[in-house]
């Protein structure tokens, strides 16, 4: 063997329990190498597993059981990928959107609470991928196996996924796109593959061809809008403008593509026409009472992501939709892919902080920092009141150390303000010591 491939080839022809002792063996001889191995054991090894297990013993199907089972495994990729984990999760994320998607393609039910939880699947799994990157062709390959499955697969987009492809895999999607293209037929499997066309020139900056083939579509409102973005992001402005005007000039109302109750109808032009939280509950409401939600669902919930994605007050109206609707945990990871106002993210932080103590405490730290901002004595009180919640949360995540060393902190920056100390005190929190001056060196 005269190359690391031909190793790599060679190990992969092993079987476990083989690797597993090679790999013992060689930590024996290298105590650096077993400390990683013991660190990566203790810290990560056993969540891993946990999940693998919860997956192993999930029943599919719409049951309480199977989805508290997959929240769970979801919240341990999101735990382990905000932690910075030097574990591999891809295969583990890659396993949990495979298993959803199975599950949904055989319930039939594409509009509910799993269909989200398998978008959020896709999310993680992307960034797993952009933080251990597999093989970029077999990534590829599964894109496109998933994209082109069919109802009940995942909603992927190329640029969650572009850094982990690199040019080698955005490469082999394009190869297999132009093959579907050039076939010449019509149906589902040509408009993914157009998508996925608009995707790659997206990706790969090329804005005069992703501007071409925006173009060439049928005049809508949300196409001429993608085109100014897409210009605006370019830095491309004066054509952004002249394109949007003539949008403008060009814009009539779209048929209804089928015969749909009066209210209804309605309800989703005003949404169509405004995208936000109050048309899409007015939606909503008139299409349940029609049976009609289904129908509607899917599409007004995609609508709000992409705007979320594109940021403008996007993911407010997106996270509220959600928790409106009782998804709290998905709304709170809208916030954070989406990046919503500081006081979303903590009326959130605090509906979930009972559950989840670790993912409240940044937000109720930018909270108290807002209200000493303030700097008026209501604002100090509720700061401290805040503070005192906040070493709960520390002490529930089991990182009271960081309270107090966050705390010390606070008090030494806000020493000369004498009624925010008086309010901490009052909260009845300990105060730290005075820190020692430092001697004076020469």
């Amino acid at each position: 063997m005269n190359s690391p491939a031909d190793l790599r080839a060679y190990l992969r022809t092993l079987d476990a329990e083989t690797l597993v002792e090679l790999l013992c063996g060689q930590a024996d001889r290298d105590p650096e190498l077993r400390h990683s191995l013991e660190l990566r054991a203790v810290t990560q090894g056993s969540d891993v597993a946990e999940a693998h297990r919860l997956l192993d013993t999930a029943v599919g199907g719409g049951n309480v059981d199977y989805g508290a089972k997959i929240g769970a495994v979801l919240d341990t990729l999101q735990r382990l990928l905000d932690a910075g984990s030097s574990a591999d999760l891809a295969p583990l994320a890659r396993r949990t959107v495979d298993d959803i998607g199975e599950t949904l393609q055989r319930s039939g039910d594409h509009s509910g609470e799993l269909a989200d939880r398998l978008d959020r699947a896709v999310e993680l799994y992307a960034r797993a991928c952009a933080a251990r990157p597999p093989d970029p062709e077999r990534l590829a390959d599964w894109i496109l196996e998933a994209v082109f499955a069919g109802q009940g697969g995942p909603t992927i987009e190329l640029a969650d996924f572009a850094s982990a492809l690199g040019e080698k895999g955005l490469l082999r999607i394009k190869s297999t796109v132009d093959e579907q293209l050039a076939d010449g037929g019509a149906g589902r499997r040509r408009d993914v593959a157009e998508r996925l066309r608009e995707e790659l020139a997206e990706v790969r900056g090329d804005v005069d061809g992703l501007v071409a083939l925006l173009s060439a579509k049928p005049p809508r409102v949300e196409t001429s809008l993608k085109i100014v973005r897409v210009l605006r992001a370019a830095g491309r402005h004066g054509e952004a403008i002249a394109h949007a005007a003539r949008a403008l000039a060009l814009d009539k109302p779209e048929p209804e593509p089928e015969p749909e109750d009066e209210t209804v109808s309605l309800r989703r032009k005003e949404f169509d026409a405004d995208p936000n939280r109050h048309t899409y509950a007015a939606l909503r409401t008139a299409a349940v009472a029609a049976g009609r939600w289904a129908a509607h669902q899917r599409a007004a919930s995609a609508r709000l992501r992409e705007l979320a994605r594109a940021g403008e007050q996007g993911a407010d109206e997106f996270a509220h939709v959600l928790l409106a609707e009782g998804r709290v945990d998905e709304a709170w990871h809208a916030c954070v892919r989406f990046g919503a106002s500081p006081g979303l993210r903590f009326e959130l932080a605090e509906l979930r902080s009972a559950e989840h103590p670790a993912d409240a405490i940044p937000a109720y730290r930018a909270r108290i920092g807002e209200l000493i901002e303030r700097r008026d004595p209501q604002s100090y009180r509720e700061a401290a009141l805040r503070l005192r919640k906040l070493r709960t949360l520390h002490r529930r995540a089991g990182s009271t150390d960081e309270f107090t060393e966050y705390l010390g902190e606070l008090v030494e920056t806000h020493r000369r303000k004498t009624r925010l100390i008086a309010e901490v005190r009052a909260a009845r929190i300990a105060l730290p010591k005075p820190r020692a001056a430092q001697p004076a060196t020469s």
